[in-house]
């Protein structure tokens, strides 16, 4: 159902409208719940996305509020994401020059643009272009990203920093450091053994989340026994709200960050479409796409004036909170006010955090986006699928993020076109003890019926096809051999045609009747009959020429007429195809 008045524009507010007393303790607990880890997290992917940790607080709770109000899902978390921080880092940090606060300023105006570009996909109702996104690829895609935050925090792990180029090289770089003797004892055992408290914790099912427990056990521990100054810390937070952080901004930054923002926009709204869907239905709801596009967007733009950068939906708060009982909404506000009071009430403790706990719990988020068990599930049901996702991991680790990205949607588009350029392609026959028609290739022990050729193409027909489509019905008609006066198309499958088929079909239907062949257009759907109308084949294609289904006109030509479902017979139907309805 597609929502209207108020609750089109602002779903936030239809729901307070209805809101009910038995949900507020619910979501006032799954808020509680949530915060334990919206504060590492955003700290975490701000540091994977070369920002300064506070940005990632500030792109947590504007965002939070903000889609509190326009967003239509009721349990949806939004907030920094691992899959978005490697394109970020890659599309600002080139242009920031080494400068904090430009690259904040340049995040800020990513998310600004960003969000533009999904509200007005949601207004003029482009949802529909996340499915160039394929499950193949974000498979692929994940795992790449996956591995590049992985490469790019193991440093942090072990207490030793690097000048970040890119994979291949990063690898080399850590090796060195290792080599050289430059990793630091106290930040490594902070490091891994954070990783393996996060894990032992998640294959325990602990209801307390392993990733809180690590952040406050490390600084703790860091605290109480003076650690500060032996090994690397995050830093105390500076102390005050959300403020906007967009000074020495050029209209050279806007085209710069042009292609990034697309990329983001379709990465952030394919991953949250999915999420949010598959929790509606879940919840018995449902959520509409557009809608739920200009909500991430207003979100987005909100953030980026705030000096935050791109969000989208978490796949792991979001689950966490649905499990502590969310109901709505208010679960993100209450996550959101509650940020703000640890922001403003205290900061230092952030002072204490191990810089490599913090990389424990970016890599411990990165790991479980990594879906080996995914891409082996492609590779046994479709080999051009996995070849998608194959490409898609290479192409992102090689060329890039965005760059990788634009080759696989490439790929993706050819695929299509290979697949409808040679679709499954069958002659049908009577096979005995079976009903209808079917593939003869399946069948060995079906016939040809005498002096008839029934072929079946299961694709539109354009440009790439046309030929295939009329070399292959020649084909069967020179296998079949000397006495075939009829080849019946069964054309359900065909969805489309467009002029240079047109044209095959045209020669074909020449070609056949030169020798003094008819063909008929069987199963033909009635959107395609208009077509061939428009294009003037109505004294081609006379009535004569069509038929309901194959077996109509098989009887129609062996004079076997049979009754139709409604007892009459062929021969006594309305004329087909039938016109058009009227416009109105």
């Amino acid at each position: 159902m597609t929502p209207t008045g108020i609750g089109r524009w602002l779903p936030g507010a239809a729901v307070a409208r209805h809101y009910r007393r038995a949900w507020l303790w619910p979501d006032i607990r799954a808020g509680i719940v949530v915060t334990a880890l919206l504060i590492p997290a955003g700290m975490g992917y701000a540091a994977a996305a070369g920002l300064p940790p506070e940005t990632g607080l500030y792109a947590t709770i504007v965002p939070l509020l903000a889609y509190a109000v326009f967003g239509p899902s009721r349990v949806l978390v939004l907030g920094p994401d691992s899959a978005l921080a490697p394109i970020i880092a890659a599309s600002v940090l080139p242009l920031a020059l080494g400068s904090d606060d430009r690259a904040v300023a340049l995040a800020g105006l990513l998310a600004i643009m960003v969000g533009a570009i999904l509200l007005l996909g949601g207004l003029l109702r482009l949802g529909f272009v996340t499915d160039l996104l394929s499950k193949p690829i974000r498979v692929g895609y994940l795992n790449a990203v996956a591995l590049l935050v992985i490469i790019s925090q193991v440093p942090k792990l072990l207490g030793f920093s690097i000048d970040s180029l890119s994979p291949l090289p990063d690898v080399v770089s850590i090796y060195s450091g290792v080599a050289a003797g430059e990793v630091q004892p106290p930040a490594m055992a902070f490091g891994i053994g954070s990783l393996l408290v996060i894990f032992a914790l998640r294959l325990l099912r602990s209801p307390v989340p392993g990733v809180l427990v690590v952040v406050v056990v490390a600084t703790a521990v860091t605290a109480i026994f003076g650690l500060s100054e032996s090994l690397p810390v995050v830093g105390a937070l500076p102390q005050g709200l959300p403020a906007p952080a967009l000074g020495g901004l050029t209209w050279a930054d806007v085209a710069a960050l042009a292609l990034p923002a697309a990329g983001i926009a379709l990465v952030a709204f394919a991953d949250t479409a999915v999420l949010s869907r598959s929790l509606a239905a879940r919840r018995g709801e449902s959520v509409p796409g557009n809608q739920e596009m200009s909500g991430i967007g207003l979100a987005n733009i909100a953030g980026g004036l705030l000096g935050g950068f791109p969000v989208s939906a978490s796949s792991s708060r979001t689950p966490v909170a649905e499990q502590a009982g969310s109901r709505t909404q208010l679960t993100g506000v209450v996550g959101a006010v509650l940020l703000i009071a640890f922001i403003l009430l205290a900061p230092g403790l952030t002072a204490y955090l191990p810089s490599a706990t913090l990389a424990a719990v970016v890599i411990s988020a990165a790991i479980s986006l990594i879906d080996v068990r995914g891409f082996g599930r492609l590779v046994r049901m479709d080999k051009v699928d996995a070849g998608l996702s194959l490409a898609a991991f290479v192409g992102v680790l090689v060329f890039g993020v965005l760059e990788g990205i634009v080759v696989t949607i490439g790929l993706s588009l050819l695929a299509f076109v290979q697949r409808s350029w040679r679709p499954y392609k069958a002659e049908l026959g009577r096979v005995p003890a079976l009903r209808g028609y079917h593939d003869l290739s399946r069948y060995p022990e079906g016939r040809r019926l005498p002096g008839i050729v029934i072929v079946r193409f299961d694709a539109p027909l354009f440009f790439a096809n046309g030929a295939i489509f009329d070399d292959y019905v020649r084909s069967r008609v020179d296998a079949a051999g000397p006495g075939i006066h009829t080849v019946i198309l069964a054309a359900e499958p065909i969805t489309d045609i467009d002029t240079t088929a047109m044209d095959e079909l045209i020669e074909l239907d020449d070609y056949l009747a030169t020798n003094g062949i008819r063909l008929i257009l069987a199963e033909m759907k009635d959107p395609v009959i208009d077509v061939l109308r428009r294009y003037g084949l109505t004294e081609r294609f006379t009535p004569d020429r069509f038929a309901a289904t194959v077996g109509a006109a098989v009887d129609d030509l062996t004079g076997r007429l049979r009754g139709d479902l409604d007892g009459t017979k062929w021969d006594e139907q309305p004329e087909f195809p039938r016109e058009p309805p009227p416009e109105k």
